[in-house]
C-alpha cells in the first residue's frame, strides 16, 4: 500500500525540486510580460507624475486617473499579474 502512495507522491508537480521541474531553468523565470506592462504604464504616466510631483492638486490627480485609466489599472493589477505569471 505504501509503494502506491510513494509512487503517486513522486508524480505530483510540487514533489520535484525547482531545478528539475519541466519548463524551469535554474529557479523561477522572471515574468517579463507584467514587468514590461508596468514599465510601459510608467512611461505613459511620466508627464502626469512629473506634474503631480511638482505641484500636487486633487484636480491634477483626477485628470491623470481619468485620462490614463489603462496605465493606472495596469499598475494596480501588476502584483496580481506577477503572481499569476510566476505560477
Amino acid at each position: 500500500m505504501t509503494s502506491q502512495v510513494d509512487s503517486l507522491a513522486a508524480h505530483q508537480p510540487g514533489s520535484l525540486p525547482i531545478s528539475q521541474r519541466p519548463g524551469r531553468l535554474r529557479g523561477q523565470r522572471l515574468p517579463l510580460v507584467p514587468l514590461l506592462l508596468a514599465l510601459l504604464a510608467l512611461f505613459d504616466l511620466r508627464v502626469e507624475l512629473q506634474i503631480l510631483l511638482d505641484h500636487f492638486t486633487f484636480t491634477s490627480l483626477a485628470a491623470a486617473l481619468s485620462s490614463h485609466l489603462l496605465a493606472v489599472s495596469v499598475l494596480l493589477f501588476t502584483p496580481s499579474l506577477l503572481r499569476r505569471y510566476r505560477g
